[in-house]
């Protein structure tokens, strides 16, 4: 079995949001944990020092295996056609999408300021994307390969963030693996090495994308400019969008369902080498499909309890 990695180490340092470094020693124990995280109110959070810097950009991470050792000054992903076929370098999906989701319910185990994690998707470097792509195997049984490598924190904290809207929440982590998760070409199981064992590749995406997705707190960064969920007011789109791309530093796609409501953020970036241990860097280009479907004025609704 692969050695343990603490994800609460892992999650930790990332809502430090200020190391410009692969890691490279012990967690800091002086930051919060994330697992301790709250929301609160606009003049709570402003005296909180988890969030008095925003995300710049690099995400550390110690990979769970023997993931390839990449360079530090290799190429990000859409610059370099000449790095084709490296381990060290995400392509054909380059242009890689955290997408939450603001759904309409709270869901069980989770608050009204919660939103939830969609997936983290490897579109192509000119906005059109492949699916299923079969770089790496697929898997339905994603619970029993976290938990075989030790990642029961990580799972606890999936069955609050990343939720199914309809079905099960393992129907939706297999689905987002296979769909997306097998179109990022630095999770082959070639790049493991002879280390590889089946399913480390799915520990790594999904710590990953979880990663990632606590870093980028859509709920604090809309709350902290004075946009929260109220049935009775409508926001200005360009505020919110502004509010978000603040926050993040990367371009953000906005959606919504019927009646301009509020429904989806998507945050995009690219990658400075792998994803078991490169740096997610800010995307701010624009490409195909980087506008949203949301009226100039929207609403953001509060949640109702199921």
């Amino acid at each position: 079995m692969a050695p343990t990695i603490s994800l609460r180490s892992i999650f930790t340092y990332a809502n430090n949001l200020v190391s410009q470094v692969p890691l490279l020693g012990g967690i800091p124990n002086s930051v919060p944990s994330v697992f301790e995280h709250e929301h609160t109110s606009s003049s709570q959070s402003s005296a909180n020092p988890l969030y008095d810097t925003t995300f710049n950009g690099v995400s550390p991470y110690d990979p769970l295996s023997g993931a390839p050792s990449c360079p530090i000054d290799g190429p990000t992903s859409c610059s370099d056609s000449s790095a084709t076929g490296s381990c060290c370098f995400i392509q054909p999906g380059g242009r890689l999408l955290l997408t939450q989701f603001w759904d309409e319910k709270a869901h069980v185990r989770g608050n009204e300021q919660d939103w939830t994690l969609h997936g983290l998707w490897p579109d192509l470097c000119d906005g059109s994307y492949d699916q299923f792509c079969g770089m790496t195997p697929q898997y339905n049984n994603i619970s029993g390969l976290l938990k075989h490598y030790d990642q029961e924190e990580l799972m606890d904290a999936m069955d609050r963030y990343w939720v199914a809207n309809y079905g099960t929440n393992e129907h939706l982590w297999a689905h987002e693996y296979n769909k997306h998760g097998t179109c990022i070409n630095t999770l082959a199981p070639s790049c493991y090495g002879e280390d590889y064992k089946p399913g480390m590749e799915v520990v790594d995406y999904f710590v990953r994308a979880f990663g990632l997705f606590r870093m980028l707190d859509t709920y604090y960064a809309l709350q902290r400019v004075g946009i929260e969920p109220d049935a009775h007011k409508t926001y200005a789109l360009a505020d919110i969008q502004d509010a978000l791309e603040d926050f993040s530093g990367s371009r953000v796609i906005l959606k919504c369902s019927g009646h301009g409501i509020l429904h989806e953020a998507w945050y995009v970036w690219f990658v400075k080498g792998s994803l078991q241990s490169g740096e997610f860097v800010p995307a701010r280009d624009t490409f195909k499909g980087d506008q949203g479907n949301c009226p100039s004025h929207v609403r953001y609704l509060p949640k109702r309890h199921k």
